[in-house]
């Protein structure tokens, strides 16, 4: 991903500032290179200075490297201290400026934008310790010079920090503005044929009747079903209603929406007034355990058994209830089915709710129906 527009011009601003001031250090070095103890060390110094300027501007992606950011911190540092070997003590007691003069501050904007305040913290604070090893006894305009420092490094990189989070979360809102255009696209194509043509074979499987007319109800469950998914892809929230997009931003959905899928002419789902928002693919776990447990209903709850799934939100836990009216689970069906290797109950529900840490409570009587009870965390994830 590209960086943001700010941290980008933060970038460009760093390359004119190590140039300048690397021009008032040279000038500040010829004024007073007669009060100097080493002059040619100075020169030596700026001249290594000067090298890694021109270096930067020539090659801009390969000195904003932590490794090259590192290099140059390291040169700033020292030729703070190289000031001990050009200027006499009694020069630099007096409150002269350090040979790099401003220099050292391009490292540590560097860092900053590289790293965000963290990173333009610490370089400041290296150096920060080269300063006072150089001047030895703190002077106020070495304190001055530190507080500068301190407050470039955490501004900037404070910046680029909220730069590169702004950046992250359009680029995700973007996204998620695609996956909702495209959804829309294919509710219309489902709409404007799939939906058409189950109608269709409905209306004519009940015109010609017989096993036609089965044929018919099937096409019907799945019209319902197909066009309550096309609804909630496609519909714009009420007022108090979770935003689809901000939730997927998150990654949160509501599970009215993903258990309503599950409702036919045999399923009635029940849900609260408020929305259970929960992480994405926990609901999706949570869907698939219900899913499971309504095929088993319409496998071994008998002919013409009705089920109910009530979500129940509790703050703290979500909790999914399937009820039937079935003829019942006999004693120990469940452990004969499980060691004749049909693993529905214990592996697509009991296991699904077992690696998302919650649980899942059986109660059956022959003639009395079932009910299945998932309860999960708000704070649920994938095990």
């Amino acid at each position: 991903m590209s960086e943001p527009t700010v941290v980008a011009a933060l970038w460009r601003g760093l390359d004119v500032f190590r140039p300048v001031a690397w021009l008032y250090a040279v000038h500040s070095a010829y004024v007073r290179q007669q009060d100097m103890v080493r002059p040619w060390l100075a020169w030596l110094v700026l001249g290594l200075l000067g090298a890694w300027t021109l270096y930067s501007a020539l090659n801009r992606t390969r000195a904003r490297t932590p490794r090259a950011l590192l290099l140059e911190l390291v040169l700033a540092c020292s030729a703070v201290l190289s000031t001990l070997l050009v200027d006499t003590p009694e020069v630099i007691a007096g409150g002269a400026r350090t040979l790099p003069g401003l220099w050292p501050a391009a490292a540590v904007m560097a860092w900053a934008v590289l790293r965000g305040w963290r990173g333009g913290m610490l370089a400041a604070s290296l150096v920060a310790v080269a300063d006072l090893i150089e001047v030895g006894v703190p002077t106020q305009g070495t304190v001055n010079n530190i507080v500068i420092l301190v407050l470039l490094g955490g501004c900037i990189g404070y910046c680029a920090d909220l730069s590169r989070e702004g950046h992250a979360a359009l680029g995700e809102a973007l996204r998620v503005q695609a996956e909702v255009r495209e959804r829309d696209r294919l509710a219309r194509t489902v709409h404007d044929g799939v939906l058409q043509t189950l109608s269709f074979i409905h209306r004519r499987g009940l015109d010609l009747g017989g096993e036609a007319r089965e044929l018919g109800s099937m096409a019907a469950d799945q019209e319902r079903l197909l066009r309550a998914l096309v609804s909630s892809v496609s519909s714009t929230p009420a007022a108090g209603e979770p935003d689809p997009d901000a939730m997927a931003v998150r990654g949160e959905v509501d599970l009215r929406s993903v258990l309503g899928r599950f409702a036919n002419g045999s399923v009635s789902v029940i849900p609260p007034a408020e929305p259970v928002l929960l992480a994405a693919r926990v609901a999706e776990e949570l869907a698939a355990a219900v899913s499971a447990a309504l095929d088993n209903v319409r496998r071994h709850a008998g002919a013409g058994a009705q089920a109910w799934v009530l979500i129940e939100d509790t703050g703290a836990e979500v909790t999914v209830t399937i009820r039937d009216n079935g003829v019942g689970v006999p004693d120990g069906r469940l452990a004969e089915a499980a060691r004749s290797g049909r693993m529905g109950v214990a592996s697509s529900i009991v296991g699904r709710m077992g690696d998302l840490g919650g649980t899942a409570t059986l109660d059956s009587r022959p003639g009395a129906g079932t009910c299945l009870e998932l309860t999960v965390s708000r704070k649920a994830h994938l095990s």
